[in-house]
C-alpha cells in the first residue's frame, strides 16, 4: 500500500458499510497511468506523501470572509468554524445540518462508486466525519444565496488531509441559490477530498457557483453526483483558479422528462498548476437537455485536462446535448488535453460537441497594440474576453459580480506566471 493510503487510513474507526468502502479503496489502490480516467493526471508524486488528520480548526483572519455575506457556513481545514459561520439570515424553507454524520445518509452510495478508479470517492464514503446536509422544502424559493465556505490554512507545520460528505436535496417546485468558496488563508500543502450528492425534485431549480481558489501547494479532489427529476433546472458555473492539483468529477443524471442542465466553467492553469475536470452527463428520459460551455487557459508550465462525456441512453428521444470546449495556450511550456465524447443510443436527438486549442489571435493583438496598448495589457484584455463567456449562466444577487472579481484577479496573476 502507498504512503498516501497508509497515512489517510491510520486509526480508522467506522461501521461495516464504511469499512467495506475503505476495503474496496485499499484493494484497488490508486489508479495508475493505464487507467483511462487518470492517464492525464498521474498520482505518482502524491502517493509518496503522508498527511495527518486535523482535530480542530485553526484561527484565521476574519477579513478573508469580508466579501462573503450571510447566510454562510464556514469550514477551516475540514472542521466547522462556528465563530466565522453566520446562519442568522437563513431563509425559511431551508433545513441545514452540519457536523459529524450530517450528510452520511446519501442514497445509492455503494452503487455509484464500484469502478476501481473511484478511489477518492470511496475514501470520502469511509473516512468523512464532517459535512453539510441541506433540505429545501417543496415549493420554497428563497432569493438569498447560501454561501458554503471551505478554507485551507497552515496548521502546526503539518500537511493535513480531510474528507467531507455533503447532501443537498431540493424538493418539488423548490429553488436554491448556492455559492461555494474554496479559499486559502496562507500557504499550505493540505489535501481536501469531498463528495457532494445533489437531488433536484420535479420542477426544482438550482443556481450553483463554485470558486476554487486554493493555495498554490494544495491538492483537492471533488466528486459531484447530481440527479434531476422531471422539468428540473440546474445552472452552474465553476471557476478553477488555484491549487497545485485540483480534480473535479461532475456527474449528472437527467432522469426525468424535460430536465435541463447548464454547466459552464473556466479552467486557469498557470505556474505548475494541474487542473482536471471530467464531465459525465447522462440523458435518461425524453426531452432532456444539456448545454456545456467550458474555457481552458494554460500559462507558464500549467496543465489543463478536460473530459466532456455525454451519453444519450435508449429511450431518451428528443434529447438536446451541446458541448463547447475552447482552450487557449499562453506559453510554450503549458499543456492542454481535451477529450469530448458523445455516445448516442436514441433516435430523434440533437447533439453537437467540439473542442479547440489555440493561441491568441495575432491580428487582434496587432490591432490593440496599434491603438497604443502595451503587449501585456493587450494579452490580458483578449484573454479576459475569451474567459468571461461562461459566466453568463448565472446572474443576480451579486453572484455574477463575485465570479467576475475572482476571475479578473486570477487572470491578472496568470499573465505573470
Amino acid at each position: 500500500m502507498s504512503a498516501l493510503l497508509d497515512s489517510l487510513t491510520a486509526g480508522f474507526e467506522g461501521d461495516a458499510a464504511r469499512r467495506a468502502a475503505l476495503d474496496a479503496a485499499l484493494r484497488d489502490g490508486l489508479p495508475g497511468p493505464r487507467s483511462e480516467a487518470w492517464k492525464y493526471t498521474p498520482l505518482r508524486a502524491l502517493e509518496r506523501r503522508e498527511f495527518a488528520a486535523g482535530a480542530s480548526a485553526p484561527a484565521i483572519d476574519p477579513a478573508l470572509l469580508a466579501g462573503i455575506p450571510a447566510p454562510r457556513l464556514v469550514f477551516v481545514n475540514g472542521r466547522r468554524d462556528a465563530a466565522l459561520s453566520d446562519l442568522s439570515a437563513l431563509p425559511e424553507g431551508l433545513s441545514l445540518r452540519s457536523g459529524p454524520g450530517a450528510a452520511l445518509a446519501a442514497p445509492d452510495d455503494g452503487a455509484r462508486f464500484r469502478r476501481s478508479d473511484a478511489v477518492f470517492a470511496r475514501l470520502a464514503l469511509a473516512l468523512a466525519d464532517e459535512g453539510v446536509a441541506l433540505d429545501v422544502a417543496a415549493g420554497a424559493r428563497p432569493d438569498t444565496p447560501l454561501h458554503l465556505v471551505f478554507v485551507g490554512a497552515p496548521q502546526d507545520g503539518r500537511d493535513l488531509a480531510w474528507h467531507l460528505r455533503h447532501a443537498i436535496r431540493i424538493g418539488d417546485g423548490a429553488g436554491l441559490r448556492l455559492v461555494e468558496h474554496h479559499l486559502a488563508a496562507g500557504a499550505h500543502r493540505h489535501l481536501d477530498n469531498a463528495l457532494l450528492a445533489l437531488e433536484l425534485g420535479d420542477g426544482a431549480r438550482l443556481q450553483h457557483a463554485r470558486i476554487q481558489a486554493g493555495a498554490d501547494g494544495a491538492t483537492a479532489f471533488l466528486r459531484t453526483e447530481a440527479t434531476l427529476a422531471a422539468s428540473a433546472r440546474y445552472s452552474r458555473v465553476d471557476l478553477e483558479l488555484g491549487g497545485a492539483l485540483s480534480r473535479h468529477e461532475f456527474n449528472v443524471r437527467l432522469a426525468g422528462p424535460g430536465a435541463r442542465l447548464t454547466a459552464n466553467g473556466v479552467l486557469l492553469a498557470g505556474g505548475r498548476r494541474h487542473l482536471d475536470t471530467r464531465l459525465g452527463i447522462e440523458h435518461l428520459a425524453r426531452d432532456t437537455a444539456c448545454a456545456l460551455l467550458w474555457r481552458g487557459i494554460g500559462a507558464g508550465r500549467g496543465r489543463v485536462v478536460f473530459h466532456g462525456g455525454i451519453t444519450i441512453h435508449e429511450g431518451a428521444d428528443g434529447a438536446d446535448a451541446q458541448l463547447s470546449n475552447k482552450n487557449l495556450l499562453l506559453s510554450d511550456g503549458a499543456e492542454i488535453d481535451t477529450q469530448p465524447v458523445l455516445v448516442i443510443h436514441a433516435d430523434e436527438v440533437q447533439a453537437a460537441h467540439g473542442a479547440t486549442v489555440g493561441r491568441l489571435d495575432a491580428e487582434a493583438l496587432f490591432y490593440l497594440r496599434s491603438r497604443g496598448l502595451p503587449m501585456t495589457e493587450a494579452r490580458t484584455l483578449l484573454t479576459a474576453a475569451f474567459a468571461r463567456e461562461p459566466l453568463a449562466a448565472l446572474d443576480g444577487h451579486g453572484v455574477d459580480e463575485a465570479l467576475q472579481v475572482h476571475l479578473d484577479r486570477a487572470l491578472g496573476a496568470l499573465e505573470a506566471s
